[in-house]
């Protein structure tokens, strides 16, 4: 059990190490480019600078207050898009006929890019709240939808002629059978779903908004400074690899626990 143990430490370790160790270099040699003046420093800030930006940033609220607007939007938009995704992609999973009605809206809808959409939310619901929230509901619903509608269709159909012949009603087919195997693609749906939204916030704010991230990487655009607008494009880059990742984990966890709790 302890070589076990430390080689399990060592496993750990070893991909920690690999895992920053792209990222580290790259770092190093962006320092040295500025400071040796291979690279434009007033274009592409040293990582130094850029951190003293980003604790500065901190320092005057700007970036908590930003990320808190952000947050917000995504959490609103992408709780509408997961009711409206599980419940849809729930029934065009078990009623073929709602499937085909839906699939070629789903289908032509579903390619077109988020930012392309922009303009037209904000010219039916005006610039402000409204607008941004559908725009990432559009974000988050395809991912949701298209994962639940697949975890569902792959239901064990064995298992449902098994129900049939015991007369388990429609009710508890649902929740007894085809939830509980539909669940780790509907979990997956989700957490792409909080990724498009998460996506979805920045463009939508960077377009159509007074506020957030996306807005401030665009007023510092606006305002030539390249250190804050690089500081926070990074920050919006590692909020949503966190992200992933704690979901990712959730994701697991839950269903590990449920296969646990079937056995």
């Amino acid at each position: 059990m302890g070589r076990e143990k430390k080689n399990s430490i060592r496993s750990r370790a070893v991909n920690f190490l690999l895992v920053i160790s792209l990222p580290a270099l790259l770092l190093i040699f962006w320092e040295i480019g500025v400071r040796n003046g291979s690279i434009n420093g007033n274009v592409i800030p040293a990582p130094s600078k850029l951190f003293d930006t980003f604790i500065e940033l901190i320092k005057k609220g700007k970036l908590q207050e930003g990320l808190l607007i952000s947050f917000q939007r995504v959490i609103q938009g992408f709780l509408i898009a997961s009711v409206a995704g599980v419940t849809l992609g729930f029934l065009m999973g078990i009623f073929a006929s709602f499937n085909r009605m839906l699939s070629s809206l789903v289908n032509i809808l579903r390619p077109i890019p988020v930012v392309a959409l922009i303009p037209i939310l904000i010219i039916i619901l005006g610039v402000g709240e409204s607008a941004n929230v559908s725009i990432i509901v559009v974000g988050a619903l395809w991912p949701i939808l298209l994962n639940t509608t697949a975890g569902v269709m792959s239901t064990d159909r064995k298992l449902l002629e098994l129900a049939y012949v015991y007369r388990l009603g429609k009710p508890k087919q649902y929740f007894k059978i085809i939830l509980p195997s539909a669940l780790y693609s509907i979990l997956t749906g989700l957490r792409l779903g909080v990724s498009g939204a998460w996506m979805s916030v920045v463009a939508a704010e960077m377009i159509g908004a007074t506020s957030g991230i996306g807005y401030l990487i665009m007023f510092s655009k606006s305002l030539a400074q390249a250190a804050n607008m690089y500081v926070l494009v990074l920050v919006v880059g590692i909020i949503g690899y966190l992200i992933d990742k704690l979901l990712l984990m959730l994701q697991n966890r839950i269903s590990k626990r449920f296969v646990a709790g079937r056995g």
